[in-house]
């Protein structure tokens, strides 16, 4: 039984408002990152990553507290595993080595705690590899965008590739700017929930663009615009069903997955969202754009087909 059988909602009748969202979106995005930058953390900056270990349940304010007074008031400061477990990271410092500054961590902390502090590990991150790092993560996505973009233009025409490919963008500049507009860090966990975004934005899109193939051939009335919205209409259910349930996951993992994947979550819970909608009014609204028709998806008659079947 399908969750909305017989929908008659006209999307391409508003494909104006989306437009004008989208662009207020994507300004504010853009803007943004132009302006602003986004957060990046030691997975990109390089600097040190230090896990230690304390005897009972401590509060990770109270250890922010103990930083910021011991001169590290830009330590990020999270619960790893339990709330016995601290991982601190620390940015590089031009006034002390990597060594010394895990030395300083670790002792301002025993200082301000009566409760034991054991070091449990040690990592360094130089900024060269930091570098390297997002200019790789920045190579795959754009290696990502092209490769669909051939796969949609094999599988079905160019205006579908275009349209599906400038909408991913769409959906990769607004995850993008909603991290730089709330200053969230941005780290190699989030960079693989934003091509994660790419994948599933593109399935629900594959979804519809079928459908409106199919349709191109089956309805012999009614022009582009009927034709997508009906499609649109009955891939509906479908394309709700999968995006509540995979927020459903995403939210669970928020909660209770601990504080370092919520970067993930956070990306992946706004990317389900923004994905949804530009499957339903940015890929097919481009597409519509671009002028697709019925004949761009007929099949091609084989030439002398006719001649062979005569008598």
């Amino acid at each position: 039984m399908e969750l909305f059988p017989s929908t008659t909602i006209d999307f391409m009748g508003r494909r104006r408002l989306a437009v004008i969202f989208s662009g207020v979106l994507l300004v504010v995005s853009v803007l943004s990152l132009a302006v602003r930058g986004l957060e990046l953390g030691i997975d990109f900056t390089g600097g040190t990553l230090i896990e230690v270990g304390y005897g009972k349940p401590v509060d990770v304010e109270t250890v922010r507290s103990t930083l910021h007074g011991a001169g590290f008031p830009s330590a990020v400061v999270q619960h790893f595993g339990s709330s016995r477990e601290v991982l601190v990271r620390i940015a590089p410092r031009e006034d002390a080595s990597r060594a010394e500054l895990s030395d300083q961590i670790v002792a301002a902390l025993r200082t301000g705690s009566a409760d034991t502090v054991d070091l449990r590990r040690v990592e360094f991150v130089g900024p060269q590899v930091g570098e390297e790092l997002a200019e790789d993560g920045g190579l795959a996505m754009l290696i990502a965008l092209g490769a669909i973009f051939a796969y949609v233009m094999v599988r079905f025409e160019w205006k579908f590739s275009a349209g599906a490919v400038v909408a991913l963008f769409h959906d990769v500049i607004i995850v993008l700017g909603f991290f730089s507009v709330l200053g969230l860090e941005f780290d190699l966990t989030v960079l693989a929930a934003v091509l994660a975004v790419i994948g599933y934005s593109i399935n629900d899109t594959i979804v519809v663009f079928d459908r409106v193939r199919e349709n191109f051939r089956k309805m012999r009335k009614g022009d582009a615009v009927q034709v997508i919205n009906e499609s649109i209409n009955q891939t509906l259910s479908r394309t709700v069903m999968t995006g509540v349930t995979t927020l459903l996951v995403l939210v669970a993992l928020f909660v209770f997955g601990g504080d370092l994947i919520h970067g993930f979550s956070i990306a992946l819970i706004v990317g389900v969202l923004i994905g949804t909608y530009s499957s339903l009014y940015v890929a097919s609204a481009l597409t519509l754009a671009l002028g697709v028709s019925r004949q761009d998806l007929m099949p091609v008659a084989k030439e002398g087909a006719g001649a062979d079947s005569s008598p």
